[in-house]
């Protein structure tokens, strides 16, 4: 519970101060370990320069034992402390402060050398304190005579100024790491910060404003980008749904204003309505209402991109069978290759090849052509009409939701103005393609969908 409490305090700090404490953590670390390596670096020089120079004092006692003019108090040597010790184990001189005293140590270099190093702490003669004493053998007539000399060690941080100068060393760069840490991630945030103002402002109703974009191309940059490009696409989704809604709103009232018209005429004359005829009349508007309101619900949920199934289905069978589902006003001509597997939604493809039948239908002038083939791994599917035809630059509007075109191809004709809208959809929601292309007469719709292999 408590670990939990800690991680949720860090993450309520800023990123800023979060990313700062991390550099100056790392850098801690760093100077910590620059400051062991210096620190042991240097104390093993000065335990060496320190055992060096215990080392010449011995020397030049033993210089004084070979010319035997050492008796009694040996001559200050630089170092706290020497002692020459006979044969027998007699101290035969000493420097003036173990004067009297039993030999300082009592370890012997091996025989096979003449000195031998040892660090003796808390030693009678040198209480509290750790001392270097070197063990240096001479060579006499009468035997192996021993001298002892010691000096305080090396402490651990070898000089209270050293340690000084380590640690204000170590608090200045992290000073300094800090201070550059924040302000350097406070300027890489100071972009975040005005995306985000900007971001702030932006409502339904005023999606006209941009984030600002950085200089640098850095990872703000293309999140800046990437935000402005959403905001584009968000956009043209919204005024989209705004014209789709006033153009829905629109249609759905044209039936129900009919709708009232002939109920309040009836009502009005009560014994003189033609109640058959009324009756006939809004089962009509009845009848586009329905239309309407069913397109709009698949509009709905194509938007919604709610998935389909994905059954291997015959293109030329299913064209024949939505061809031939009702009688037509026109001759309806097939020409339908067998075996065009494609994979998709039967009921979605199903509404596709009708819309574009109905749509036909609607526009022909006797007849119309079906003909399904397969090109390139690629079936596709052609519904020709010998209408009027639709004009270069009208054939992408047409695929737009309640558009209007010429009077020969409005929606008053018979349509909702979704048929061709909703085709479309289904076709790039199974990775297909549908456009109008030329044709000697009418319109030629054409339809591209991978094949099932």
């Amino acid at each position: 519970m408590l670990g939990g409490n800690r991680l949720s305090t860090w993450h309520s700090w800023s990123v800023r101060t979060r990313l700062t404490l991390i550099a100056c953590a790392v850098m801690a670390l760093i100077c910590c370990a620059v400051s062991v390596s210096a620190l042991i670096g240097v104390r093993d020089l000065a335990y060496n320069y320190n055992t060096n120079r215990v080392v010449r004092a011995v020397l030049k006692t033993v210089h004084l034992v070979k010319r035997d003019t050492i008796y009694g108090v040996i001559p200050d040597q630089d170092v706290t402390g020497i002692q020459v010790i006979r044969p027998d184990g007699s101290v035969a001189a000493s420097t003036a402060n173990l004067y009297g005293k039993p030999p300082m140590a009592v370890f012997l270099p091996d025989e096979s050398i003449v000195r031998a190093d040892q660090l003796v702490c808390d030693s009678p003669d040198f209480p509290d304190s750790c001392m270097i004493v070197v063990a240096f053998r001479v060579y006499q007539p009468d035997g192996d005579w021993i001298i002892y000399a010691a000096d305080p060690t090396v402490p651990w941080y070898v000089d209270p100024q050293l340690l000084a100068a380590l640690i204000g060393g170590t608090l200045l760069v992290l000073t300094i790491t800090g201070y550059g840490a924040s302000w350097t991630i406070g300027r890489a945030l100071s972009s975040v910060d005005a995306i985000s103002a900007e971001l702030a402002s932006i409502t339904a109703s005023d999606l006209g404003h941009r984030v600002p974009v950085p200089k640098f191309r850095d990872e703000v940059r293309r999140m800046a980008e990437t935000v402005n490009g959403t905001l584009d696409r968000l956009e043209q989704a919204v005024e989209q749904q705004r014209r789709f809604a006033s153009d829905a709103s629109h249609d759905l009232r044209s039936p129900l204003t009919a709708m009232r018209a002939e109920v309040e005429g009836a009502l009005l004359h009560p014994e003189d309505a033609d109640w058959p005829s009324t009756g006939e009349a809004l089962l009509g508007s009845l009848d586009r209402l329905q239309a309407l309101v069913t397109d709009l619900l698949q509009v709905a949920r194509l938007d919604a991109r709610a998935p389909g199934r994905t059954d291997p289905i015959d293109l030329g069978r299913l064209a024949d069978t939505e061809a031939n589902r009702r009688r037509r006003r026109v001759n309806v001509l097939t020409s339908l290759q067998p075996r065009v597997i494609v994979r998709g939604d039967r009921l979605r493809l199903a509404r596709l090849i009708t819309n574009l039948i109905d749509n036909a239908e609607r526009h022909a002038a006797s007849e119309i052509s079906i003909r399904v083939s397969d090109s390139d791994d690629t079936a596709v599917l052609e519904v020709v009409d010998d209408g009027a035809g639709i004009a270069p630059d009208k054939r992408d509007l047409v695929f737009q939701r309640f558009t209007r075109l010429d009077a020969a191809r409005s929606r008053d004709s018979g349509g909702t103005g979704l048929g061709l809208a909703i085709a479309r959809q289904i076709a790039e929601t199974h990775h297909g393609t549908l456009t109008i292309e030329d044709s000697n007469r009418g319109a030629r719709f054409v339809l591209r969908i991978p094949i099932a292999r």
